[in-house]
Parts: structure tokens; C-alpha cells; sequence
């Protein structure tokens, strides 16, 4: 008996042996090691950085268009730093808000006023609100200057009536100027006016020294037509020389004289009356350069002792006093713009 089961210990133990090695390959589990702890080491290698990495990815949006969440709303970059601009943007007319400040006239707020469209405060704040229009444009800038006679001004849609036309004759002294804005403060040929007449302006120019006729208007179309060397409009002077002026000094003028800026000659040119040291001339011009006369003479041997303006076209100064002015007849004025072409 102890024989027998000491072979099937033997025989047992042999068994066992042999069938060790099928318990599956190296790194097998061993018995005894529960199998909810081998599932444990797997789940923190499904949970691992790759798939946490693929999230973040997907959460978080492309870095174009300025960080702003995709989708069609974003856009590409094209003008706008990544917002949808549907194409490129159009500067604003610069022409929105003409630049008439720089003009002659009056300030518009004013003109309005005594137009009887309101106060002057009232007045502008219309030109704020964007209510007056000047040549068809929104003006908002107070201060700016317009021409009622040369433009048209609308409020609310309602055009502002057009000053009536005024035309005058004014006789120029010597030491006025005939510019319009005189930087020293002399006085000028508009301040021998009053101001209730309304905006007028010059037709043409004398020099400080010289004097005589200058007409004055607010009717624009024709001060540019009497002054424009187109329309040939003659103006005569009487102009008192130093010296004798002997005839070929008279051919030379008609025939010309040479400036940097051009050939300048008379229309005609003759001698009114001679004393002992000086000669009066009669000259006729068509057109009008700034001293024109005194420079010519001083090209011919003689200086100007005086000048005066004694017509312009078919409108003689007569025996008006200097400083004073006098209101065109309707003959005279239609005469005006005859020979204007008008």
C-alpha cells in the first residue's frame, strides 16, 4: 500500500510537471491574480494623452480669421482683419462736403438769417441737422461762405430765393484798393457801398494809384464776361505822362510791347494835350493785366503821372465825384451785356 501511493505521487508529481508549461505564454496571468485588477491596468490606457490630444483638437478652432469660432460668419481675411466684409469698402466721396469756406460770400448762417429763414441760432443748427444744401450738397460746417447770386441753397428741399441783380457805378480815389480782402486794412472800393445793398463784388481791378470807373455788381456771368479778353470790351484812360511823347512812341504801343508774360499793346492811343513838361493820352484797351498802362509807358521812355478810368464799354464816369457811385440805368445795363454777348 505505501508502495502504491507512492507511485501515484510520483506519478502525479510527473503530471503535473509536464503540464506546466501549457499554461499559456510568458506574462500570462498567474492564478491567484483576480482579473478585475488586469481590467484596471487597461482602462488608464484607454483614458490616455492620444485621445485626450484628438478632444482638444476638435474643441478648439483653426487659429485664422483672429481667433474668432469657424464657421461662415468668420470669412477669410481679406479686408476687414477677418470679418466678412462682402468686398472692399468705398472711400466716401470727398466732394460730401464741399469746400466753399475758402470762397468769397457770406457765412451761410447769416445769409439764412437775413433771408427771414430763422434766427441765426436757429440757422445753425439746420446746418447741423444736415438740412441746408449748397449746389445740391449736405453742408454741416458752419462759417462756410456761399454766394447766393452764383449759388443755389435749399433748405429742407425749399430753394432760398436769388438776391435781384444790382449793378453800379462807383468812382475809385486814389490810395482805395479794389481788392476784395485787404490783409493791411485799407480801405476798399466795396467799403464806398453800404452794406445794405447786399454782397457786390468788383468788375475788374484798378491799382492803389490809379483812379476812376470801376463798375460793381453781384451778377457773376457778366463781371466775368466784361473782364475776359475774349470779348474784346474796351475800357479808355487818360493818363498824364511825364515828357512829350513823340508819334512813333504811339505806333510802338499799338504795335506792342514784349513782357515775361507776353506780348501787351493798346487798341489805340492818342494825345489829348501837351504842357511844358507832361502830355495827357487818351488810351484804349481790351484787356486788362495788373499795371499794364505804367509798365508799357516806362517801356517807352515815360512815367505815369496819373491815370484815370473814364469807361468801361458803353458806361462813362462823367462828372461823378470821387468816392461816389450811382446805380446803372436799364440802358446802360443792357448796353453792358451787349457787348458782353449776353
Amino acid at each position: 500500500m505505501p508502495a502504491k501511493r507512492q507511485q501515484r505521487r510520483s506519478t502525479n508529481a510527473a503530471g503535473q510537471k509536464k503540464s506546466a508549461p501549457k499554461k499559456g505564454p510568458k506574462g500570462a496571468p498567474k492564478k491567484g491574480v483576480k482579473q478585475g485588477s488586469a481590467k484596471g491596468k487597461k482602462k488608464p490606457a484607454k483614458k490616455g494623452p492620444a485621445k485626450k490630444t484628438t478632444k482638444t483638437a476638435k474643441k478648439g478652432p483653426p487659429k485664422k480669421g483672429g481667433g474668432q469660432q469657424g464657421g461662415p460668419k468668420s470669412g477669410p481675411k481679406k479686408y476687414g482683419g477677418g470679418k466678412s466684409t462682402g468686398g472692399p469698402k468705398k472711400r466716401p466721396s470727398r466732394r460730401a462736403a464741399p469746400r466753399i469756406s475758402d470762397q468769397p460770400g457770406e457765412r451761410l448762417q447769416k445769409l439764412l438769417a437775413a433771408a427771414g429763414v430763422a434766427s441765426r441760432r436757429e440757422c445753425e443748427e439746420f446746418i447741423r441737422e444736415g438740412r441746408v444744401q449748397v449746389d445740391g450738397e449736405v453742408v454741416t460746417e458752419l462759417g462756410t461762405r456761399v454766394d447766393l447770386a452764383e449759388q443755389d441753397v435749399h433748405v429742407d428741399g425749399e430753394p432760398l430765393p436769388k438776391p435781384k441783380k444790382a449793378y453800379f457805378a462807383v468812382h475809385k480815389p486814389n490810395g482805395v484798393v479794389s481788392t476784395a480782402n485787404d490783409p493791411s486794412g485799407r480801405p476798399r472800393v466795396i467799403d464806398l457801398l453800404p452794406p445794405s445793398l447786399g454782397r457786390l463784388y468788383n468788375v475788374g481791378r484798378l491799382d492803389m494809384a490809379s483812379e476812376g470807373l470801376i463798375l460793381v455788381t453781384n451778377d457773376g456771368e457778366l463781371a466775368n464776361r466784361l473782364t475776359h479778353p475774349s470779348h474784346g470790351v474796351e475800357k479808355i484812360y487818360n493818363v498824364q505822362v511825364a515828357g512829350l511823347p513823340e508819334p512813333d512812341v504811339l505806333k510802338q504801343l499799338q504795335k506792342g510791347v514784349y513782357f515775361a508774360e507776353g506780348k501787351a499793346k493798346v487798341v489805340r492811343a492818342k494825345i489829348k494835350s501837351r504842357r511844358k513838361q507832361s502830355s495827357v493820352l487818351e488810351i484804349v484797351l481790351a484787356e486788362g493785366r495788373n499795371r499794364e498802362i505804367r509798365r508799357m509807358l516806362a517801356a517807352v521812355g515815360h512815367k505815369v503821372q496819373r491815370l484815370v478810368r473814364v469807361a468801361v464799354g458803353p458806361v462813362r464816369l462823367g462828372e461823378m465825384p470821387e468816392g461816389s457811385y450811382r446805380k446803372l440805368t436799364p440802358q446802360e445795363v443792357k448796353d453792358l451785356k451787349k457787348v458782353a454777348g449776353m
